[in-house]
């Protein structure tokens, strides 16, 4: 187990699985009128457990992302709900600005620790 992980604990890996499903909200987000392209997300709590237990949070991303099933499928098969995927990334965006307050303040913390402040 890297140091890492015993000072920041899960949240390095909820960090990093947030910025990957942070991509994946705005490419659906960027393929909104792409004909044929199908939503994907990732189920984060899955990841995020799998990736706790297995350290390997690229593995537990790609394990853990599916196709969104839209509530109204589009003519031309297109899976994209706009605004699904735009409260999704705002909620998701948040997270990550919450979890990377936390890593911040954390290496504040140890960096005070290490002054001797």
């Amino acid at each position: 187990m890297p140091l890492g992980d015993d000072i920041f604990g899960i949240h390095g890996k909820a960090l990093e699985l947030r910025s990957q499903r942070l991509g994946l909200l705005a490419s659906n987000i960027a393929n909104a009128a792409t004909p044929g392209y199908k939503a994907k997300d990732i189920d984060f709590t899955a990841a995020l457990d799998q990736a706790t237990r297995s350290g390997d949070v690229n593995a537990a991303s790609e394990r853990n992302t599916m196709f969104r099933v839209p509530l109204q499928p589009s003519l031309d098969g297109n899976t994209v709900e706009l605004n699904t995927e735009q409260t999704e990334f705002a909620e998701n965006a948040v997270a990550y600005q919450t979890t990377l307050s936390f890593l911040n303040g954390r290496i504040n913390t140890l960096t005070r620790a290490l002054r001797g402040e």
